[in-house]
């Protein structure tokens, strides 16, 4: 007797990773405006300490502690659409009463402050849900060849997400006014799920049938054949999520990876809030040259993506090298770029800082998108039925490094400063710290066993030793 164990589900072509990237387009318009929109609103219209937002925003990232549980629920259910559209539904809800809250602090300070925490908790639990489903369900559905060229498309989509939404958005908050701020946002949120409904419309399918979703019809035909081996086929319970956390962390390659995911994305993130500070005071940089050189370093992102996706896709039967050589190659040429920072500092005006900017956006967008596409890939080793417990942990791991990645930039920049006292030897050190951590990062992703291929896939997870059961390369 032959099981499906894709439940007949067909892989996703390029019109369904599109239509995915819509979704996280949807995600990242939502999450600029309230990481980025309602951050400026309260620090220069309302007067806060900076402080205040800061805190927010990290709330948001530590309750995304709660992917791994969230992709726990969607691996027992079996369907990722849910979570999806319920993630994006609490998104958007805690976009608009943040939103609301931040409006009501300009009469009412302590409500509104309140009110926030609960807006940006939404935030951050909207994400994690639908974050780590979508993921899922494109590793799982995606063959793997094309992997890393659909994480591209739809990380670029949502990066276009941001731009577009901050540019609309942008126009329409001019002239400000606090119900102004609400009526934006909610246009935004309301728009982010009604696009969200519809690019997941009959997306996913029914559920897929597993072998342990079948036992219950063959023990029920068994039991006809033979009532007394009744105990022999009764189904077994499915684990609680500490007991998947623990399956999955006891296998080598998903804690490496978990461990790979917060060094990376820790060095990743240090330099966002000292860059600007970094190109001002030691090249002199007006606010609005720094705030072009960022633009150019998210434009080298962009460059970095399309690279590593392009290669990552077979083209004309060739590959061009591996998603770990990328993975691995983009972290040490990250390594290289803050080299370069740190000489940029120490030599002054006279060093091409901007071409240096720009190659260290290169190098991250190339490594970050690898890093996904391996991500994908993993997912579907070691035990079934763990993909979402895997990328929560992974998510999570990002998160935490995101969280820390720009305090721990600034802290250190600060205790440099002290240390040192000149602007360009503190900053030196804390790139030299940055570019330490890369190579690391990539020497913990050279032990990690990222199958090349389907055959490697199946191979490892002992799909090859199931003469009865038909494993379609989309899994």
């Amino acid at each position: 007797m032959k099981v499906d164990l894709n439940g007949g589900l067909q892989p996703f072509g390029w019109l369904a990773v599109v239509r995915l990237g819509l979704v996280q387009a949807c995600l990242g318009a939502v999450v600029v405006m309230t990481t980025s929109t309602l951050n400026r609103v309260m620090v220069i219209e309302l007067a806060l300490p900076a402080l205040v937002p800061g805190l927010l925003v990290a709330l948001h990232y530590v309750l995304q502690l709660a992917r791994p549980r969230m992709g726990h629920g969607s691996d027992v259910g079996g369907r990722r659409t849910p979570w999806i559209l319920g993630g994006q539904i609490v998104l958007a809800t805690g976009g608009v009463v943040a939103a609301v809250a931040t409006a009501w602090m300009g009469t009412a300070r302590g409500p509104g402050l309140a009110l926030a925490v609960l807006g940006f908790a939404l935030i951050g639990l909207g994400v994690s849900a639908c974050g780590t489903s979508l993921l899922v369900l494109l590793a799982k559905r995606v063959p793997p060849q094309r992997r890393a060229a659909s994480a591209t498309i739809v990380w670029v989509m949502m990066i276009a997400g941001f731009a577009v939404t901050a540019g609309v958005a942008g126009r329409l908050l001019d002239p400000y006014s606090p119900t102004r701020l609400v009526a934006v946002m909610a246009v935004v949120c309301g728009v982010a799920v009604v696009v969200t409904v519809l690019a997941l419309w009959r997306l996913e399918g029914r559920a897929p049938v597993s072998a342990a979703d079948s036992a219950p019809d063959l023990a029920l035909m068994a039991l006809r054949a033979a009532p007394a081996d009744a105990d022999a086929f009764a189904t077994p319970p499915k684990p609680s999520f500490r007991e998947a956390l623990a399956q999955v962390w006891q296998e080598a390659d998903a804690r490496r990876f978990t461990v790979f995911v917060f060094l990376s994305m820790l060095a990743y993130s240090a330099q966002d809030l000292i860059l600007e500070p970094f190109a001002g005071a030691v090249f002199g940089f007006t606010p609005g040259q720094s705030t072009s050189l960022a633009g150019l370093q998210h434009a080298g992102v962009l460059v970095g993506m399309l690279m590593a996706g392009l290669a990552g896709n077979r083209v004309a039967g060739r590959s061009f090298g591996s998603l770990k050589v990328w993975t691995v190659g983009g972290c040490l040429a990250s390594a290289v770029a803050m080299a370069s920072l740190v000489a940029g500092g120490l030599v002054g005006p006279p060093y091409p800082f901007t071409a240096t900017v720009f190659a260290l956006g290169v190098a991250n967008g190339a490594f970050s998108i690898a890093a996904i596409g391996s991500m994908m890939r993993l997912a579907a080793q070691g035990g079934k039925g763990r993909e979402g417990v895997r990328m929560g942990l992974w998510g999570a791991a990002q998160a935490i490094a995101f969280g820390f990645g720009g305090l721990l930039g600034t802290a250190a920049s600060d205790a440099a400063h002290a240390l040192f006292g000149s602007p360009a030897s503190a900053y030196a050190a804390v790139f030299a710290a940055e570019g330490l951590l890369f190579v690391v990062a990539a020497i913990v992703a050279l032990r990690i066993d990222v199958p090349r291929s389907p055959a490697a896939a199946a191979s490892r997870t002992g799909a090859a030793h199931l003469p009865t059961a038909r494993v379609p390369a989309a899994r």
